[in-house]
């Protein structure tokens, strides 16, 4: 007899949560039709989300990089026609710090044998070959004195592909066409040799520095600023072009996918209204039982937020793990290139799978707070 005072009082301190989980999976289990449908739609969003989530962060680092392929954003070039300073490409990539890559170029026009005139320009290109690598190019130069040569260069100076001599200011350098550059643009119209023979023979040292800096559009510009700063000597300006097309691709893709996400997330919660709708309808005598032997509207409000808070949570790890497969297939598909997992967007997929369905739930929370006990249970 002595123990059944002991028993009362463990069974009095019990906490009230098992018992409302016990609730919740309850609900969930007496109307599995409503909540498989309302957990499928939140499944769905959150998929929808997770996708297009991956999706916008992985494109966008793959657009980044495949604009970095046209080549530079930035140019350096000296001022009134002089060249730049001695140290001016250790000063760029000091500010680079490693964000970036940085060539130099020189230029001269020299004359050919018959005195027809070409342009000229030295440059690394072991650099090259990575800045500019959608240079249609047949054999890169490789020793001393080879020379890459523009194809319409090639018919002032070697239509042949022989060695040829070129002149500039007396002094004379023979070069051997070791292959051809075709670009479509004004490249086609140059010969490249190394900076090494370029600064041999003309003693002339790099007048350009064409830069290709990673990063968003305003981290470009800041760099600019940065060089600009570090090189008062030079003028330092983007290249529109390449800035203002990366720009326009990045933010129509950004539109897309997330006009996409909108539209097939606002569904779902509309899906997730309807359902939690019919719920409470379905659901009124036992509310009203609740509030009958005591229950506050802030108990049961509580306890349907917590239901659709629970659809959302669950919902969310669901269709996280499909919105991932979803990301990779189209990645797959439409970029040929594989989309990694980012599974930094949980917390965002979840958080917000939460929110959708308590949005959801304020329509039918109203109606539960007109719920009138008397009314519901006779029958009315």
């Amino acid at each position: 007899m002595s123990s059944t005072p002991g028993l009362a009082d463990r069974r009095a301190h019990v906490p009230h949560t098992s018992m409302f989980l016990r609730m919740l999976m309850r609900a969930a289990v007496l109307r599995r039709g409503r909540a498989a449908s309302a957990l499928l739609a939140m499944v769905v969003a959150a998929a929808v989300a997770t996708a297009m989530l991956n999706l916008y962060v992985d494109v966008q680092a793959k657009l980044h990089k495949e604009f970095r392929n046209y080549g530079a954003n930035v140019v350096v070039i000296a001022k009134d026609g002089q060249t730049l300073p001695a140290d001016a490409l250790q000063q760029v990539n000091s500010v680079l710090a490693g964000r970036g890559l940085a060539v130099p170029f020189a230029y001269v026009i020299a004359r050919t044998d018959n005195g027809q005139s070409v342009v000229v320009s030295g440059t690394d290109f072991e650099q090259v070959r990575k800045l500019d690598n959608w240079w249609s190019v047949t054999a890169w130069p490789g020793n001393s004195q080879d020379a890459l040569v523009g194809v319409r260069a090639a018919a002032v100076v070697s239509p042949e592909s022989k060695p040829f001599n070129l002149s500039f200011q007396g002094r004379t350098i023979h070069l051997n066409a070791a292959g051809r550059l075709s670009t479509g643009a004004a490249e086609d119209s140059r010969v490249y040799i190394s900076s090494g023979d370029f600064e041999r023979w003309t003693g002339l040292q790099a007048s350009t520095i064409e830069v290709a800096v990673s990063g968003l559009p305003d981290e470009v510009n800041s760099a600019v600023q940065r060089l600009a700063q570090a090189l008062p000597a030079a003028e330092v300006r983007p290249v529109r072009q390449i800035m203002e097309g990366e720009a326009r691709v990045l933010g129509k893709t950004r539109a897309t996918l997330l006009a996409a996400a909108a539209l097939i997330i606002l569904t779902s919660a509309l899906c997730v209204l309807s359902t939690l709708m019919g719920w409470v309808f379905d659901r009124r005598r036992d509310f009203a039982i609740m509030k009958a032997l005591g229950a506050s509207e802030g108990l049961i409000g509580g306890f349907f937020a917590a239901e659709a808070a629970a659809l959302g949570a669950v919902g969310a790890i669901f269709g996280f793990g499909a919105g991932i497969g979803v990301a990779v297939w189209i990645g797959r598909v439409n970029f040929h290139a594989p989309v990694e997992p980012r599974f930094n967007v949980l917390p965002i997929v979840l958080l917000g799978s939460v929110a959708v369905a308590l949005v959801s739930a304020a329509i039918p929370m109203s109606v539960l707070r007109r719920v009138q006990p008397a009314t519901i249970l006779r029958g009315e």
